[in-house]
């Protein structure tokens, strides 16, 4: 396998300053006598950490000083081991009577103890552009979408009055306001959003008559009723007003003044507007899209009735709107940066990294040297290289051969997108660099230029384990047990290494053992949930327990767009009532 340069990622890793997956330097929050956990990995007291802001990395994994002597808080000196009780069997390494690292018979996989790290994520950008045909007439009405699912930024939903009011065509989210005084509202499945730089832009296709529609850029949503909106007022006499509002159960108010913008507006002139929400501080501004961005904001203004909400759209046609249809058409919704309210985060010292060869169960000298090196090693880990796949992180490319020059790390896509807007599986390791690829059987696969820069669950997986960290791969269903196959169905059973647990058929696996790096795979949408041998379908890699003590993995997905330890579309985590703790599958130990 080849890799990319061990200085260059390092140097990503410890040093990206404004890069988006900095490992910044922070002091050590255990004091010099705590002990290493013997049993589970537990989560470790985080230090406390600077609010997100719009301008923080999207993701990042900071971690203590690079000194060895951080790695092991006392003197290695002679290392002593146990065998631990229950299957698989686990030998644990122990200096001056704390855990060093922990072995796993049959397995590669081997966790330190190292500094603490803390991994976070949050909110990436994105723009919808609607280049997709919206609903599907070829699926059953019960299982249509109508707006469907924006680039990264969750799953449209549109409200009222009928189904048939929402559509997109190639280019256009389509809203049509058929009767009078009646809202429509499109937002976007993401509650936790805070801050954010959200802009839309849009146009109406007549100038209304009897009385002014209005399309607006909704943010703080909680509901029709409660909710933040910058609105434009399209009125009878061409005109346009900005009107900055806020609904509380039912009840509007202004928290400004209304702006005019323009007169004598032709139908079918695009607007643009931006809204900047940033702690109780909102300013907005709106412009004709032809024109420049002003460079001041039109609003500035103060609230904080809504701490979180959704971003989305809303349309009205006022009461008395004689020339109905009306119909706003929608060409890009962008979300230039947001936070949620409570990124994600997982802070614990366990480092996983991966032998040359499965432990046998034998402690040996070769072993043990093998050990005391990893002990003061800054090199990246799984973890490490997991993490740098995630929202923002920087690209980095390699000079090794065969791949030298292309993009190793980076933040991923998961796959293009069909004509519908769903996006494609099918984007392996040697997809995401671009490079056609030889597997150890001889089979030869080219490269896929429309899957450059995407990963899907098992991709992602293999990029890590197989690319990175020198797992063997295999071009496909391979069941000899030594490479890492494509697909995540075969990797639950045929993954080179040990089973940790399975459902039994009827209730998710408890995994007692589970530990940082185990694969976690999931019969997440195949329908048949009610025997042993349902479909796996979704494979991620277990991060450790988050600050709320919830179990949390990283995995490729297409909601996410990608790579993610985070909930957009779905949360990330192995307990509570979510898709991901009811449907998982198999834990495997590579």
């Amino acid at each position: 396998m080849t890799h990319a340069s061990r200085r260059h990622v390092l140097a990503v890793l410890a040093g990206a300053g404004a890069a988006a997956i900095p490992l910044g330097v922070r002091p050590a929050s255990a004091s010099p006598g705590s002990t290493a956990p013997t049993g589970a990995f537990a989560p470790a007291a985080a230090p406390a950490a600077p609010a997100a802001s719009l301008t923080s990395p999207r993701s990042s994994v900071t971690i203590g000083p690079l000194d060895p002597s951080s790695y092991m808080r006392v003197s290695l000196g002679a290392l002593t081991t146990n065998v631990l009780p229950g299957s698989p069997e686990r030998t644990e390494v122990l200096a001056g009577g704390r855990r060093l690292a922990l072995l796993t018979k049959g397995a590669r996989t081997v966790v330190l103890t190292g500094p603490e790290r803390t991994f976070t994520e949050n909110k990436r950008p994105f723009v919808d552009d609607f280049r997709r045909t919206l609903p599907d007439p070829a699926l059953p009405v019960a299982d249509r979408t109508y707006w469907g699912a924006s680039p990264g930024g969750g799953i449209w939903s549109t409200l009222g009055p009928a189904d048939t009011d929402y559509s997109v065509v190639p280019g256009a989210a389509v809203l049509a306001l058929t009767t009078d005084y009646a809202s429509r509202h499109a937002t976007l499945r993401d509650d936790e959003i805070t801050d954010v730089d959200v802009r839309a832009v849009a146009r109406f296709d007549k100038v209304p008559a009897g009385q002014a529609c209005s399309f607006a850029l909704s943010f703080g949503y909680q509901g029709t009723h409660d909710n933040y909106r910058a609105r434009l007022s399209f009125l009878t006499s061409g005109g346009v007003e900005l009107r900055v509002e806020k609904e509380v159960a039912d009840a509007v108010s202004q928290l400004a003044s209304a702006t005019p913008l323009a007169a004598e507006v032709p139908a079918g002139t695009e607007w643009t507007v931006r809204v900047r929400r940033e702690g109780s501080r909102i300013r907005v501004k709106a412009w004709r899209t032809e024109s420049a961005e002003p460079a001041g904001w039109a609003v500035d203004v103060t609230d904080s009735t809504f701490a979180k909400g959704r971003v989305g759209l809303r349309a009205l046609a006022n009461q008395g709107c004689t020339n109905l249809p009306v119909t706003l058409s929608v060409s890009r919704f962008q979300v230039d940066a947001a936070t949620w309210q409570k990124p994600p985060a997982v802070t614990h010292d366990a480092w996983v990294r991966v032998l040359p060869a499965p432990f046998d169960g034998a402690w040996t000298s070769s072993l043990e040297q093998t050990v005391r090196g990893w002990a003061g090693s800054p090199a990246p880990d799984v973890l490490a290289y997991a993490a740098m796949f995630l929202a923002g992180a920087p690209a980095v490319r390699t000079t090794a051969s065969p791949a030298a020059g292309s993009q190793v790390l980076g933040e991923a896509g998961y796959g293009y997108l069909d004509p519908h807007g769903f996006r494609y599986e099918g984007a392996d390791f040697h997809e995401y660099m671009d490079l056609g690829w030889t597997f150890p059987d001889g089979t030869s696969t080219g490269p896929s230029p429309r899957q450059v820069g995407n990963l899907d669950c098992s991709g992602y997986t293999r990029m890590v384990y197989g690319y990175h960290m020198g797992i063997p791969v295999a071009a496909g269903a391979d069941t000899s047990g030594t490479r890492l196959p494509r697909a995540s169905r075969h990797m639950a059973d045929f993954a080179p290494g040990v089973r940790i647990d399975r459902t039994d058929g009827t209730n998710p696996p408890a995994a007692p053992l589970l530990q940082p790096g185990d694969l976690v795979l999931f019969n997440a949408d195949s329908g048949d949930d009610t025997v042993a041998t349902a479909t796996v379908d979704h494979v991620g890699i277990y991060l450790g327990p988050d600050a709320d003590g919830k179990r949390r993995f990283l995995s490729s997905r297409k909601t996410g767009n990608g790579p993610t330890m985070a909930d957009l579309g779905g949360a990330s985590l192995l307990d509570g009532t979510g898709t991901y703790a009811r449907k998982l599958h198999t834990v495997h130990r590579i």
